[in-house]
């Protein structure tokens, strides 16, 4: 079981992080106004949500930068978090994906409104399933990880092949004519993938170190092909379906080909989440059709979904949620503003999901995150 930390120990722990990174740059500034409330006010509200350690960054053009550790990056020593540290960063993943996608729109060998039987054979209603539909989440493919996520405690080594998912995904009926509904499902991102692999020639974690990650500097960001994890990184915690809390580090994220397996860290998800929001690596034009949002009600209360990026109350960019891990990155156009939080536990999603409310309420009072889904 993991050992949980009171506020005051979370407190500790923070100032034995910033006394090891003395000389090291951001991370030892106490900002004051916003940052010195955020120092005040995260410890508490990790406790609150049950959270062992966090990494906190915000950014904003001619500010301070705000970047800390708090807590603990493995709760059997207590050794403290630290900026720095390799994290995976589930579904963000789908936003390399889907620029990957967009990527090969601009060059003329997809088209948004194909298909996906063009390239990839056997899909439920492939023959009016679009690319677009697939990456705005209104398929109405049944998500594969309904079946596949409860599974792992059992066999969290498992190396699961895309054609793997995509069969149990497939087994079961589609839950809507496309393009009718909006529903998130890991199936539509893991497909884009396949889908990226046989335009481009690549397998896609070639294809996003190629084309996205070094082009964007990216050089702590990868798709890893096994439970291959760089040092120096957080140890994860996830909850069993009986309730036991597990370390889920060393868990294979085969499971989430496309959708859900990447991994990075707090300084090259500031970097990508601007570049994102801003269509860095895509064309205008293509940049316009990313950020056709429709509603997204199972994404939080009046949150919205263009093509693999989220809409929140003016925030732009994704969440992740994989066994151990939860990552927040969104950039916010009217304050050119950053923010990245990075956690090792996903025991208490709901609890994540406010913890980071309580963040945004203090760097952005006007663009409040909004409630979670009802």
């Amino acid at each position: 079981m993991a050992r949980t930390f009171s506020g005051r120990q979370i407190v500790a722990v923070l100032a034995l992080s910033m006394t090891g990174l003395a000389g090291c740059g951001e991370s030892a500034v106490q900002p004051a106004g916003p940052g010195a409330q955020l120092t005040e006010t995260i410890p508490g509200a990790m406790e609150h949500a049950s959270i062992p350690g966090a990494i906190v960054g915000v950014w904003q053009d001619g500010a301070e930068p705000y970047v800390q550790a708090f807590g603990v990056r493995e709760t059997a020593t207590g050794d403290p978090m630290a900026p720095d540290l390799f994290m995976r960063i589930g579904s963000v993943t789908k936003t390399f994906t889907t620029t990957a996608v967009l990527q090969l729109v601009d060059q003329g060998k997809v088209g948004l409104d194909d298909p996906i039987d063009r390239y990839v054979p056997d899909v439920p209603n492939g023959d009016t399933i679009t690319i677009r539909q697939l990456a705005a989440m209104r398929s109405g493919l049944p998500d594969y990880s309904d079946v596949v996520i409860p599974a792992l405690p059992s066999q969290p080594q498992r190396q699961w092949t895309p054609q793997e998912l995509l069969e149990i995904s497939f087994s079961r009926p589609p839950l809507f004519a496309p393009g009718t509904e909006f529903d998130y499902s890991n199936t539509n991102t893991a497909l884009l993938g396949l889908l990226v692999e046989k335009v481009s020639g690549h397998p896609l974690n070639a294809y996003i170190d190629e084309y996205i990650a070094r082009p964007e500097n990216l050089g702590h960001t990868s798709v890893p092909t096994d439970a291959a994890f760089p040092s120096p990184h957080a140890h994860g915690y996830t909850k069993t379906p009986d309730g036991e809390t597990m370390d889920a580090t060393d868990w294979n994220p085969s499971w989430g080909f496309g959708a859900g397996n990447m991994i990075s860290t707090l300084d090259d998800l500031r970097v990508w989440v601007r570049d994102l929001a801003t269509g860095t690596l895509v064309s205008p034009a293509t940049q316009r059709e990313r950020e056709q949002f429709q509603p997204a009600p199972s994404e939080g209360t009046g949150s919205m979904y263009g093509l693999g990026v989220e809409y929140q109350n003016g925030w732009i960019g994704h969440n992740g949620n994989i066994a151990g891990y939860q990552t927040y990155a969104y950039y916010l156009p009217p304050e050119g503003k950053t923010v990245v939080m990075l956690v090792n536990t996903n025991v208490d999603p709901l609890g994540v999901w406010n913890f980071f409310a309580e963040i945004v309420k203090i760097i952005s009072p006007d663009h409040p995150w909004p409630a979670p889904p009802s």
